[in-house]
């Protein structure tokens, strides 16, 4: 079932939105030993690596849809049992009806729903644990540096095949596609969808909570004004309105004006 296509955007572009606003700081004491600033280049490299990857290897989309299938749902779990704001232990459990879900209705709304609420829960949980290991200024050039790849990528015509490659692999027995968020007929790859929450996770660390929904609101803005540009392009790249995000909450910074 497809709804009108301006609906499935702006339910992506508020599902990245969210993003911003989910995720809480810190670090659990046996992980801090990890820290170092190399980790801030997994935002840039992951997105070269796995366009070239699934140019090299066709086969490679194969394998990615496996991985999220199998991190996603105990990565989703965490977010809700600790990695966002309001987590209580009990609501991990969630993630199990959730994936039921996602599994029982995969050709359905309800299903792709269901599959995209697994897959932004998970990128809250990466992102904390990203944040708490690598610093934010390192993290915030990463979020600038992805959304440039990403804009060349897709003006060189380089992403879209490999993007369209990895959103069709799907796993047998109409498992859920958990590496890409689906309403049809509009999708966000798994990319994007942690992006905004990186750039949540970082915000929660050095600002209020209001200050992160104050941005998820800006993200929603900026995303929903971006997507005017699909009346030239086929394929956006959705981590710019994030960079952009970024760059409006530093310069409210740097003018002794953060968002409160």
């Amino acid at each position: 079932m497809e709804v009108p296509w301006s609906a499935s955007i702006l339910t992506l572009d508020a599902l990245q939105a969210a993003l911003v606003a989910l995720p809480a700081a810190g670090l659990p004491v046996v992980l801090q030993r990890f820290a170092g600033r190399w980790w801030a280049l997994i935002p840039p490299v992951s997105i070269v690596a796995v366009v070239y990857g699934i140019t090299a290897l066709p086969g490679l989309a194969d394998g990615l849809t496996w991985l999220a299938l199998i991190a996603c749902p105990p990565l989703a779990a965490a977010a809700l049992g600790w990695g966002m704001h309001g987590a209580r232990a009990g609501y991990a459990l969630a993630a199990i009806p959730l994936l039921a879900a996602a599994w029982a209705w995969s050709d359905v709304l309800g299903g792709h729903l269901a599959a995209a609420a697994l897959s932004a829960l998970s990128c809250v949980t990466l992102a904390r644990l990203l944040r708490g290991v690598a610093p934010a200024i390192a993290l915030k050039l990463g979020i600038v540096a992805m959304a440039v790849a990403d804009a060349i990528l897709i003006l060189a015509q380089e992403l879209q095949d490999p993007s369209h490659a990895l959103n069709a692999a799907a796993p047998p027995a109409q498992l859920p596609r958990l590496q890409v968020a689906i309403v049809d007929p509009s999708s966000l790859g798994f990319g994007d969808l942690f992006l905004a929450a990186l750039l949540g996770a970082i915000v929660a660390a050095e600002a209020s909570r209001r200050a992160q929904r104050r941005l998820a609101v800006l993200l929603f803005v900026l995303a929903a004004a971006f997507d005017a540009l699909f009346l030239v392009l086929d394929t956006l790249p959705a981590t710019v309105p994030v960079a952009l995000a970024l760059g409006a909450y530093e310069l409210a910074r740097r003018r002794s004006a953060p968002l409160r």
